[in-house]
This record gives C-alpha cells, structure tokens and sequence, in this order.
C-alpha cells in the first residue's frame, strides 16, 4: 500500500511573511512521521526562501532548523518559474527543479493533501 501524498504549497514572500517558515517547518515535521509523502513546492515570491542568507528571512530559525531536512527528501523542492529573481539564489545550499504553472497544476491534482501557505 502506497503512502498519500501531501503538497506543501508555499506563495508568500519569506522576507516579509512569517507564513513560509511555517510552512517549511510544517513539511519537514509530517514528512518526519512517514505517513504521508511530502512535496515541497515554491511559488512567485516564495523562491527567496532558498537563499543563501536566511538571516534576511522572517523566522529564520526555522529555515536554518527544517529546511535542510525538507531538502534530504527522495524529491526535488520544485520552484514554479513565477520565480522570476533566480540570481538571488545564487550561493544556495539548496538544490531544486524549476517547473512551469502547467506543472504546478499536475502536482495538485496528482497529490491527496494540499497545504497552501
């Protein structure tokens, strides 16, 4: 029997908002029980969460603390290309896939669970 899979949808700007910290930490505490398959997915202003500076982040605590486990995953971090400012991921530590919107809308529909911050 397959696990459900659960998106994580991130859309808010990290530099502003507390609401990507949360979602990072809340990804890496549900993939760490193994009940649910864990998708991370970046969306527009989202993208400076995986900057190589997380001191500029609101909480950056929690990108420091849980965003290395969300990255050890089997999966990529998809990063959709509304991203537009990728030179200021540069020197990231992270590594991740660029996907287009029509992505995007294939991983909702092939995941169980969203969560969208």
């Amino acid at each position: 029997m397959s696990l459900p899979k659960t998106l994580v949808l991130i859309e808010t700007d990290p530099r502003t908002s507390h609401r990507p910290a949360e979602g990072i930490r809340i990804a890496a505490g549900i993939g760490a029980w193994k009940k649910t398959d864990v998708t991370l997915l970046l969306r527009g202003p989202a993208g400076y969460s995986l900057q190589e500076y997380a001191d500029e982040l609101v909480d950056e605590d929690n990108f420091v603390r849980y965003l290395p486990i969300v990255a050890e995953a089997p999966r990529p971090i998809y990063l959709e290309d509304s991203f537009a400012d990728t030179a200021a991921l540069k020197g990231s530590a992270f590594s991740y896939e660029i996907i287009s919107p029509e992505r995007t809308a294939e991983l909702i529909r092939e995941n169980d669970y969203l969560i969208r911050l």
